[in-house]
């Protein structure tokens, strides 16, 4: 079950910066497919939203387009006004929502999804680019940590906070290097806190 907002697909927003960028600087898509060495196919699908470039050649097309990737890539993590993705998992249904309504309040300007569901917050973040993940990391015995590496194969700055009970259970952890891990119960200063450290900072998302 999720809890929040709907919105626009982030990658549409990342598809419509390229191409507001490759008519800034007068490139055809078939010009900006020859210098990346693809086809114009694949570009009429980046900016369409339709797929994304892999990183290698994200790096590339930034150079060409005279812009560092992150500022590509901060498009993907907002919604369709420009709001950044949160997303909570936590198998409570209860304490879920409360999580969901807990860092609406502390975090305003982020548009915030809850999940009770490892497959539905697996399916939500193939389609939405999630800036900041807080995963339970006893979703369901080790799939917390099983979600968060699939997120960030999926989107790779994507920021894992992991919530835990207990910090002597967290070694696995470690070893995806999170952006954080939280001890429950969970309170407006420890959210600040956590995005005021993002591993990957975040546009439009904390100071």
């Amino acid at each position: 079950m999720m809890f929040g907002g709907d919105g626009m697909l982030s990658v549409e927003a990342f598809g419509e910066r390229i191409r507001s960028l490759r008519i800034e600087r007068n490139l055809t898509q078939q010009e900006l497919a020859d210098r990346l060495f693809v086809s114009r196919k694949t570009i009429g699908n980046w900016e369409s939203g339709s797929c994304l470039p892999d990183i290698s050649t994200l790096s590339a097309l930034a150079g060409i387009l005279g812009v560092q990737t992150y500022e590509l890539l901060d498009e993907m993590y907002t919604d369709g006004d420009g709001s950044p993705i949160i997303i909570v998992v936590e198998k409570e249904r209860l304490i879920l929502k409360s999580f969901v309504q807990l860092i609406g309040s502390a975090l305003p300007e982020a548009k915030v999804f809850g999940f009770d569901s490892f497959s539905e917050a697996h399916r939500f973040a193939t389609d939405k680019a999630v800036a900041v993940a807080f995963i339970d990391v006893e979703l369901h015995e080790d799939s917390g940590f099983v979600l968060a590496k699939l997120l960030q194969s999926i989107t790779p700055r994507i920021n894992i906070v992991f919530l835990t009970r207990d910090f002597t259970n967290t070694d696995a952890a470690w070893e995806i290097y999170p952006s954080g891990c939280v001890l429950m119960p969970l309170t407006k200063e420890k959210i600040r806190a956590e995005i005021e450290h993002l591993r990957f900072p975040v546009r439009g998302l904390g100071a």
